[in-house]
């Protein structure tokens, strides 16, 4: 268990430039949290429980309007982290997250966290660094909500997803990714279906892809097609 624990506070790009000591405490703090698939981590409004860092599996972060229609903001996938900023900021997690699959993660609960962040001024330097991260995201993601046609989002968000090799997994449910990208579960089939036929990417196995032309897929991220 805590290695398990090591292993995901290690592979965490948020968490990746604390030296050793800091690192140390870090750990001492944090626990692993377990999901099963489909199950709710917590509701918007809902007192943060601290910072999560996924380890294994897909959580999806969305919001509900008010007719029930769901806006998924980020599919966390492994060495993601997501209520980083709720957590930080000291408010209410300001969206719901669901596992996605069966999930494991490490919890940074809020208060000790709050707590050495007023203790240490280094920590809070590295810490902006990785909001600045999260910043660029959400940039991107208005970007292609009003610039980006359905084409440019899913290339745009298989490029960023693609693992070494080009390979990227595919979330179990494609309505999830499709209401990220702010398109239909028709329009999200109908472009990966264009974008095999043209031979940018390929199938990889049961609910993966891999790409084939990466330059291609990223003139049509671009718009350039």
């Amino acid at each position: 268990m805590a290695s398990q624990l090591v292993d995901i506070l290690q592979d965490c790009p948020f968490f990746s430039r604390l030296d050793e000591q800091r690192f140390g405490r870090l750990f001492a703090m944090s626990r692993l949290a377990k999901f099963r698939k489909g199950q709710l981590i917590f509701r918007q409004g809902q007192a943060c429980p601290g910072i999560y860092i996924v380890g294994s599996g897909l959580v999806r972060i969305f919001q509900r309007g008010p007719q029930g229609r769901e806006q998924v903001l980020h599919i966390v996938g492994p060495g993601g982290t997501f209520a980083e900023v709720a957590a930080i900021g000291g408010f209410e997690c300001p969206a719901n997250a669901e596992a996605v699959t069966a999930a494991l993660c490490a919890l940074v609960p809020q208060d000790p966290f709050r707590r050495w962040m007023h203790e240490d001024h280094e920590l809070c330097l590295e810490l902006l660094l990785g909001l600045t991260v999260w910043t660029r995201h959400l940039v991107g993601l208005l970007e292609d909500v009003t610039l980006r046609d359905a084409a440019g989002r899913l290339a745009r968000w298989l490029l960023a997803a693609a693992a070494d090799g080009g390979i990227i997994r595919l979330p179990s449910l494609k309505k999830h990714l499709a209401s990220q990208l702010n398109i239909t579960s028709e329009t999200l089939s109908r472009t990966l279906k264009r974008l095999e036929d043209a031979g940018i990417i390929a199938a990889a196995g049961r609910g993966a892809i891999r790409i084939l032309d990466r330059p291609a897929l990223e003139a049509e991220a671009a718009g350039n097609v």
